[in-house]
């Protein structure tokens, strides 16, 4: 198979998409990706990269093809919506000129949807079979980040999104809880898949080294979030948590491992609630993660209290669980359902700061063995239903129907 991948971000990058082409390419098959320069989530064109630089490159056999966009810089509303467009309008320009045919186009659609115009322009001169792998719900997730209010807007960006998946021939949905959305405009129940997602290689197969970071972690029971730290992650929430833990003078520490557009102000507010139970370990490559996470105690997922995120799975909630760590989530919906159903751990409601630190001072009461069982019940859940060759092979055969 000759497949092409549209998807703004890409290797440098670290997002799911780099895993799956690398995994295609291991499976025999030509895989060619239209992405931009890499920029995220620092806001600025990474070292060796530049807005007229080469645009050919090749990464694990899998052929990269890079156009130029406005970078993100401090990720203001009009810094992201010049970056978004200026991807959508130099791929769709690149679309225009590029005449190679391929097998089969696979839209790796986060925020914003509007991705899939490039790879929509190139099904309508091609005929080419499109799948658009849905991550980020449209409309409804630009209304939670509180972006839009205008009832007329969300009704151009309802029209918007159902010409994009009535242009496309399948849709993957990472959350069962998407497909009514997804339904509700008039797209019938058999084009779309449910795809969860899964955990790299990098943390199915670990290659742990227990003595490195050990010096980082603080004395007692430490729980570990890793990942952007924006404003879906409910700060605020995290912080009541944290005062609440010191209040109740636990022995937990929340260990925040990432960076994003809210790590700034988390970290000012720990400063000015002189909080001694927040560590804040900053960036690290992804092949590192494993050995973070090995002296974490429990895991951590939070969202905000919107419609969205009760959408949405994380996908912290399966490299949490694949990790057999304990998972502590304050979150609504089919994540905390998960972990649930999975005895995985202990889960609260979104924006439920008293619970769920109660939640995190009850796992720290927990017995050696009762962590171990639960990390073991989640990683048990996590090999029937996420399992990463499971899960990839289940896309190709839709690639390859």
């Amino acid at each position: 198979m000759n497949l092409l991948i549209v998807s703004q971000y890409f290797w440098p990058e670290n997002f799911k998409i780099n895993d799956l082409a690398q995994s295609l390419v291991e499976k025999g098959h030509a895989v060619t990706v239209l992405t931009g320069k890499p920029n995220y989530p620092q806001g600025k064109f990474y070292k060796g990269y530049r807005f007229f630089s080469p645009t050919k490159e090749e990464y694990k056999g899998v052929k990269i093809r890079r156009v130029p966009l406005i970078p993100r810089g401090e990720a203001t509303n009009f810094r992201l919506a010049l970056n978004y467009l200026s991807f959508v309008f130099t791929s769709c320009f690149y679309m225009l000129f590029h005449h190679k045919k391929h097998d089969a186009i696979l839209v790796f659609a986060t925020s914003p949807i509007t991705v899939a115009f490039p790879a929509i322009l190139h099904r309508k001169f091609h005929k080419t079979k499109t799948l658009l792998w849905v991550l980020d719900l449209w409309p409804e997730s630009v209304s939670a980040a509180g972006n839009i209010r205008s009832t007329k807007v969300h009704s151009l960006l309802t029209k918007m999104v159902k010409f994009i998946y009535n242009h496309v021939d399948r849709i993957l949905i990472s959350s069962r809880s998407f497909r009514s959305s997804i339904e509700e405009k008039d797209i019938p129940s058999e084009k779309i898949h449910y795809i969860p997602n899964w955990a790299e290689d990098t943390y199915e197969n670990p290659q742990i080294d227990k003595n490195k970071y050990k010096s980082l972690m603080p004395d007692g029971f430490n729980v570990m979030f890793t990942g952007n730290i924006g404003e879906a992650q409910d700060c605020e929430s995290l912080l009541e948590a944290a005062k609440q833990l010191e209040e109740m003078k636990s022995n937990v520490h929340l260990i925040m491992v990432g960076d994003g557009r809210k790590k700034a102000w988390f970290e000012e507010e720990v400063k000015k609630n002189n909080l001694n139970n927040v560590f804040f370990l900053g960036r690290f490559a992804a092949e590192e993660m494993p050995n973070l996470i090995t002296h974490a105690d429990a895991l951590l997922v939070s969202l905000k209290d919107e419609f969205i995120f009760a959408l949405t799975v994380p996908a912290r909630i399966q490299t949490s669980m694949v990790s057999a760590k304990p998972v502590a989530t304050m979150l609504n919906g089919e994540g905390s359902d998960i972990v649930f159903e999975a005895k995985a751990g202990l889960t609260c409601k979104a924006g439920d700061a008293h619970s769920f630190a109660r939640n995190l001072h009850s796992l720290s009461q927990c017995t050696k063995e009762e962590l171990q069982q639960m990390g073991m019940s989640g990683k048990q859940y996590y090999d029937t239903h996420f399992k990463r060759s499971k899960v990839i092979s289940e896309i190709e055969k839709i690639l390859l129907d």
